[in-house]
Parts: structure tokens; C-alpha cells; sequence
């Protein structure tokens, strides 16, 4: 990779993107003072440096997860899971460490409407109908 990017030091099993993204568009800064063209000409390097970084967050926490918990089945799930560079990073490292682990196929993995139309199904075959003016539920449980 051509960039390397510092990966926020978060205790346990918390992650977060924000320390990655303030240090990301501080590189972004300097560099831009630098030579104005640097987006345009490392569009390709930054992406996919930026992109591997995340993919090693997200790996590193679920190693954590399976030394604390050693449970060693792992599954990746919503849109994330469309994510071709980590569901191949994740496939290699479960290989490597003797994980399961399960995938959606991609089809299956790009839009959430998917999941509200599955939930909407499940209320009209027990006949639970809303009404035009319910308010919006972000919590709606499909079996409440």
C-alpha cells in the first residue's frame, strides 16, 4: 500500500472511525498545500489505503472478540458485508486462524430496504397493519 494511516488505539471492543477520519483529512490538508493535484493524481492509492486500514480495525477487533469470547464462528452482515477487499481479508484470516465463518452472498448485502421489506412481510402475514399517520420506528421489532 502506498499510504499508511494511524488506527485509533480503543480499548476492548469499541472501534470507532472518527480519530481515522481527522487524521485522514489532515493528511489530505498537508499534502494538498503541498501539490494541489494530489487527490486527483493518488485518488486510486489513497482509496484503497484508506480502505485497508478499516479492513484491519474491523479484523483486529474480531480476533479480540474471538480470544475473549472463544467462540470462533463469525459472520458479517449488512452493508458492510458488500464490501468485496474485506470479505476476502476476513475469508484469508479465518482460513489462517481456523474460523468458520459465513457471508451473505453479495446480492443479499446492499440495501436495507430488503430488511424493512422482510419486516413489513412478517407484520401483514399476522395481519399487524399501521396506519398512515404512525410515526416512524426505528425499533420495530417484527414479532411486537
Amino acid at each position: 500500500l502506498r499510504f499508511r494511516f494511524a488506527k485509533p488505539r480503543i480499548a476492548e471492543l469499541g472501534f470507532s472511525f472518527s480519530g481515522l477520519k481527522t487524521s485522514f483529512l489532515y493528511f489530505l490538508r498537508d499534502e494538498l498545500i503541498k501539490d494541489p493535484g494530489f487527490i486527483e493524481n493518488n485518488k486510486n492509492d489513497l482509496c484503497a489505503s484508506l480502505q485497508h486500514t478499516i479492513t484491519e480495525i474491523l479484523s483486529e477487533k474480531i480476533t479480540e472478540a474471538v480470544k475473549i469470547t472463544g467462540i470462533k464462528t463469525i459472520t458479517l452482515s449488512g452493508g458492510v458485508s458488500a464490501n468485496t477487499y474485506l470479505r476476502d481479508y476476513l475469508t484469508r484470516l479465518a482460513e489462517k486462524k481456523k474460523w468458520k465463518v459465513f457471508l451473505p452472498p453479495p446480492v443479499f448485502t446492499t440495501d436495507n430496504a430488503a430488511m424493512i421489506g422482510i419486516a413489513g412481510y412478517y407484520k401483514y402475514l399476522k395481519g399487524d397493519f399501521g396506519h398512515l399517520n404512525d410515526a416512524p420506528d426505528a425499533g420495530m421489532r417484527v414479532d411486537g
